[in-house]
């Protein structure tokens, strides 16, 4: 049977706030455990990380996602103490319809892109808008 793997790159990070870590992550079709590899080492699975949970986010650059979390703070009307992050859901952070329309109008007009209504409707995390801003780049730099 042939071998079919993928690499991306992706940030990990665990949830008590410790340092993100950039890492370049293989997972191969005949093979269900990943393979990380950072700065010289690499561990297979993720028990040898000895971090009870990671959040795993891939395609949005960390310039990305803190340019749609300034947009969604700017919009909300959001205090600079309150936390905003990747995992932030508009919702929660006190945002209607009307005021995800209105981010999603505010990062068009900052990436100068163009987001179809269809796939507005998705976004409800800064990770998600960011993760679509960077798709929607790449294919228009793409074409």
């Amino acid at each position: 049977m042939a071998s079919a793997s993928a690499t991306s790159l992706c940030r990990f990070q665990t949830f008590q706030n410790q340092p993100i870590k950039t890492c370049q992550v293989t997972r191969t079709r005949t093979s269900s455990s990943l393979k990380l590899v950072s700065n010289g080492w690499a561990k297979s699975g993720f028990s040898s990380l000895r971090i009870s949970h990671i959040q795993i986010c891939c395609a949005a650059k960390p310039e990305t996602v803190q340019k749609v979390v300034e947009i969604v703070r700017k919009q909300l009307a959001l205090p600079p103490e309150s936390e905003v992050s990747s995992d932030s859901k508009f919702a929660l952070l006190g945002a209607d319809s009307l005021d995800t329309v209105e981010i999603v109008m505010n990062l068009e007009e900052e990436f100068d892109i163009s987001v179809e209504e269809e796939s507005s409707q998705n976004i409800s995390t800064v990770q998600e808008a960011a993760d679509l801003i960077e798709k929607l780049i790449e294919k228009k730099s793409a074409a």
